[in-house]
């Protein structure tokens, strides 16, 4: 996923005194929303009866929901084995679907939180309404007590347990261990290439023509954020909490933040409402067609110069005002984290800095521009996220069946383990989204017939992989580049008015000014 950063999603400060169990007459469990049934005309108030804190803001203690219970984890941030910033991001949230969807064994996980029980069902106030994030992200009304999909994850007979099932096979664990390994021989071959490269174009521009280290430097960039990918799925723990930073070689996101929104709101919950991943790609549309991509382009130059490192400093302090305890357990778990953040800031900066006193900067820049378009696009092929929530069909209850409708697998030149690398992991997304708790991208490979083989048992149509140049960028073309504005459509502007109304320029001006502050799109 900061106040006003799609993809900040750090704590809200909130003065948080009251326990939630002298509350318990607003109501004994959330209502039963399950995925897609959410409109906006059967709402009701948007607060649903929640009692305001000290303040005006919420009201919340140190409680976790889970399958309507509620649970106080504080003591088992430190302790978690997939890291610490999983659970203390996660308070105040239902994390049912994170449990059910991140843990082979979740009955073994249910009976372990209840030694962190507080005796009692989950009520609206133990519940943060945004998810702690920042409230444009999510629909007017949302509320996360409400809005939050419910999946039944005690099911036996469902598509998830079959796959779980095939997978604990000893001779597929093993081949998973195995093909992790091969991804990590490849990850760090691909690292040494990238730094190969912009060092033959700093020594000698012979060796290393413009035209051949754009090219290089977006396949390379693109890879490596595949790695990061995967390294936000791998438990927290730590040098992986440096390593997760390669997520943002590719200048789309910043990985700081975007481990939760990514991990924890958007897997979880695909395609609904808290799927937050939905939003963040479509704040450029506000920007006139014409002016879109250079006004975007600029706006992330300014996330790469200065944007990201003020936001970082600003998460660091709301850290710190919020407790560190809750965070990471305590310093010693987060400064692993704070470490990988700030020098894979520092070491995208640097190499602009590097190019531009080596009199080469145009080099740098046209590799900017194009590793960060065909990133963008690249990382919005795998699901229809410009359609809206009620635009989607979800007819089922099985959670597994769900994601394996909503994900597609990626082409970018047919060979899946190539295009795992290529497509920032995604060639074998559907396996990804359904057993996100897998360590990489070529386990995911290795897998999938066992996905694909069960998903027909439970009459899913298995669709072929698709084409990011053939298919999925020719459409993202037409949405995020062709169409007009939102304003322009929301108030049927001309051409004209579109681009040079007084509202239109100020939204560029506006635009411009969030990149280089740290503020706007992922």
């Amino acid at each position: 996923m900061t106040t006003d950063d799609p993809i900040a999603l750090v704590p809200e400060v909130s003065e948080v005194t009251e326990s939630a169990e002298t509350s318990e007459a607003v109501g004994a469990a959330a209502p039963e929303t399950s995925a897609g049934d959410s409109s906006d005309s059967e709402r009701p108030d948007p607060d649903l009866g929640r009692k305001p804190g000290p303040g005006g803001g919420p009201r919340l203690s140190n409680v976790w929901v889970y399958n309507g219970r509620a649970y106080d984890l504080t003591d088992w941030i430190s302790k978690h084995p997939g890291g610490e910033f999983f659970i203390g991001r996660t308070k105040n949230r239902d994390i049912t679907s994170i449990i059910g969807s991140y843990h082979k064994d979740p009955a073994r996980i249910a009976r372990m939180l209840e030694r962190y029980s507080l005796d009692r069902e989950a009520v609206i106030e133990d519940v943060h309404p945004k998810a702690n994030a920042p409230d444009f992200l999510f629909k007017d009304g949302f509320d996360s007590w409400r809005d939050t999909p419910r999946y039944d994850f005690s099911r036996k007979d469902d598509l998830l347990h079959a796959v779980k099932t095939r997978l604990s096979a000893p001779e597929m664990v093993s081949k998973v261990k195995r093909m992790d390994r091969i991804f990590d021989v490849v990850a760090i071959t691909l690292f040494l290439a990238y730094l190969a490269v912009q060092g033959l174009r700093l020594y000698d521009t012979s060796w290393m023509p413009l035209p051949l280290f754009v090219l290089l430097m977006v396949l390379l960039r693109s890879s490596l954020a595949g790695v990061g990918h995967y390294a936000i799925h791998r438990a927290q723990k730590g040098w992986n909490k440096i390593f997760v930073n390669a997520f943002d070689m590719n200048y789309v996101a910043l990985s700081f933040v975007t481990a939760d929104g990514h991990a924890l709101l958007h897997h979880p919950h695909t395609q609904s409402e808290v799927d937050i991943k939905k939003n963040v790609f479509t704040f450029m549309m506000d920007l006139p067609r014409l002016w879109r991509i250079p006004i975007h382009t600029l706006h992330k130059f300014g996330h790469t110069i200065t944007g990201m490192i003020i936001r970082m400093l600003e998460i660091c302090k709301l850290t710190r005002q919020v407790g560190i305890a809750d965070m990471y357990g305590s310093w010693k778990g987060g400064l692993p984290h704070f470490i990988g953040a700030f020098g894979m800031r520092f070491l995208l900066l640097g190499e602009m800095v590097v190019f531009l006193v080596a009199g080469d900067f145009w080099a740098w820049l046209l590799q900017f521009i194009a590793t960060l378009w065909i990133s963008t696009f690249l990382v919005v092929a795998s699901h229809d996220f410009d359609l809206d929530t009620d635009e989607i069909e979800s007819d089922t209850d099985d959670w597994a069946v769900n994601q394996v409708e909503q994900a597609y697998d990626l082409k970018v030149l047919g060979n899946r383990y190539v295009d795992c690398f290529l497509s920032a992991g995604l060639s074998s997304h559907r396996v990804h989204h359904v057993v996100p708790y897998q360590r990489s991208g070529f386990s995911n490979i290795a897998t999938e017939n066992v996905l694909r083989e069960e998903s027909a048992k439970f009459g899913v149509e298995w669709l072929p992989a698709k084409s990011f140049f053939t298919d999925r960028l020719p459409k993202q073309v037409n949405v995020y580049l062709i169409a007009k504005s939102r304003p322009a459509q929301e108030n049927q502007w001309g051409f004209f008015r579109e681009h040079f109304s007084p509202s239109a320029l100020k939204t560029c001006g506006d635009y411009t000014i969030k990149g280089f502050t740290g503020i706007g799109t992922v």
